[in-house]
């Protein structure tokens, strides 16, 4: 049984391909030396999202992702990446990028996220960004 789970709430998008990103996502932590517990992406509207950045993080913006890890070991991948695709839309209109490369580039950075990488300084932004480059670049499609 898959250790990777697809959820939506109040959105009308269904992902494709999910044995690829399965296998995909897997292969990514796998290289990093990582061992998969599991993870649930719940691909949900920007009102939904909203409200959860407000409760749990006190944030008042809106995001395209918000990640929880829900692992006491670093080593181990376990958590809930939720994806506002409403703000995926948008962010790969303004970005001139196939909604899909947008999307992939969002659900791989939830799971480096969950990996250790952050993207609060200039400095880690750039890390975070080419270790989306490179993941994206695994990706068969």
């Amino acid at each position: 049984m898959s250790k990777i789970h697809f959820f939506y709430e109040e959105v009308s998008f269904r992902l494709e391909h999910k044995k690829i990103i399965r296998h995909w996502i897997e292969s990514i932590i796998l290289s990093h030396n990582k061992v998969l517990q599991s993870i649930n992406y719940i691909f949900c509207s920007d009102d939904y999202l909203f409200e959860l950045n407000r409760k749990y993080l006190y944030h008042d913006t809106l995001t395209d992702i918000l990640t929880f890890d829900n692992s006491n070991d670093p080593n181990v991948i376990e958590g809930d990446i939720f994806i506002s695709t409403d703000r995926v839309s948008e962010n790969s209109i303004d970005l001139g990028y196939l909604f899909e490369k947008e999307l992939h580039r969002v659900m791989i950075h939830g799971i480096l996220h969950l990996m250790g990488y952050s993207d609060k300084t200039k400095d880690q932004k750039s890390v975070m960004r080419e270790n989306e480059d490179a993941s994206l670049s695994l990706l068969p499609f």
